[in-house]
């Protein structure tokens, strides 16, 4: 299930969207250990991950972000030629869940929001004369899940709260407002470089290299943090994650909240400049080695 933004279906068998609700609907469902389809629906996963899920479960299980990617993750397009996702990589040779035992998930606790919002999708959008995203939502019925018949009744904001996701939205909410800004953006900012993809996959999913990355001598060389500042988002995952979000803001929409070293940057930009010159040196002269003037 996805739960992206609204240019993502959660329906992907179907090309029609499903009916949106606003966080007052009332839904029935429960799920719990009694019921006959209990783990069903982790038997078949299809789980995108926030960053935030990342640091949840990278801190859960003990390891670094760039080992939790490697043993547990698989990289996919959001969108062709675009900006990278993370899902979950299911148990080898098979679609299950890697964390489903018989008594359930064994990082309930630390659960992604996908799971957390099964079976609500959040849908995230924008619309064209507003500054800020909205959430809707959709409801997801597969046949195997009987939740669905349970007499409970609440509302899916009542649900949400129950399944612990305030702060599963609101610190992921930067990286949608992210992928909605590039989406909206379309041709204007054109395709991104390699250089930007590695940049914005480092960022949002891989908070141990990008804190190696905020420690370099070459990130120093160009932006300025106070110490104090700098000292504090080090020092701290969630805090770490959000400046992400700041610095992709900068680097990839020209947002700037990060101060500059105008000294560096300027003497990086000519550095550049001469380095582009040369390229289109080398190319004319292969170029006219290729054609005979040179002969």
């Amino acid at each position: 299930m996805q739960n992206i933004d609204a240019d993502n279906n959660p329906f992907p068998q179907s090309p029609v969207m499903p009916e949106m609700f606003d966080g007052n609907k009332r839904i029935h469902f429960r799920c719990h250990k009694g019921i006959a389809c209990f783990n069903a629906c982790c038997k078949s996963i299809d789980i995108s991950l926030t960053p935030y899920d990342i640091v949840r479960l990278k801190k859960r299980l003990g390891v670094t972000s760039t080992e939790f990617l490697r043993t547990y993750t698989v990289p996919y397009e959001m969108e062709k030629d675009g900006l990278a996702g993370v899902k979950f990589n299911p148990v080898e040779g098979g679609t299950a869940c890697r964390f489903m035992t018989d008594e359930g998930c064994s990082v309930y606790e630390d659960r992604p929001t996908a799971c957390r919002y099964y079976p609500v999708a959040l849908l995230s959008m924008r619309k064209q004369d507003e500054y800020v995203d909205s959430y809707s939502y959709a409801l997801v019925k597969e046949d195997h899940c009987l939740g669905h018949n349970d007499p409970r009744e609440l509302s899916i904001d009542d649900y949400r709260a129950e399944q612990g996701l305030a702060d599963y939205d609101e610190l992921a909410r930067g990286w949608r407002q992210l992928i909605l800004k590039k989406k909206s953006s379309g041709p204007a900012i054109g395709k991104p470089s390699k250089r930007s993809l590695q940049l914005w996959f480092m960022a949002c999913y891989d908070v141990d290299r990008f804190r190696a990355f905020v420690e370099s001598e070459s990130f120093g060389q160009v932006f300025v943090l106070p110490e104090e500042e700098k000292t504090r988002i080090l020092a701290d995952d969630v805090e770490l994650m959000l400046f992400a979000f700041r610095f992709l803001r900068q680097v990839m929409f020209g947002e700037q909240s990060i101060g500059l070293d105008e000294e560096s940057v300027q003497q990086r930009r000519e550095k550049l400049r001469e380095k582009q010159l040369q390229e289109e040196r080398e190319a004319a002269e292969r170029m006219a080695r290729d054609e005979g003037f040179g002969e």
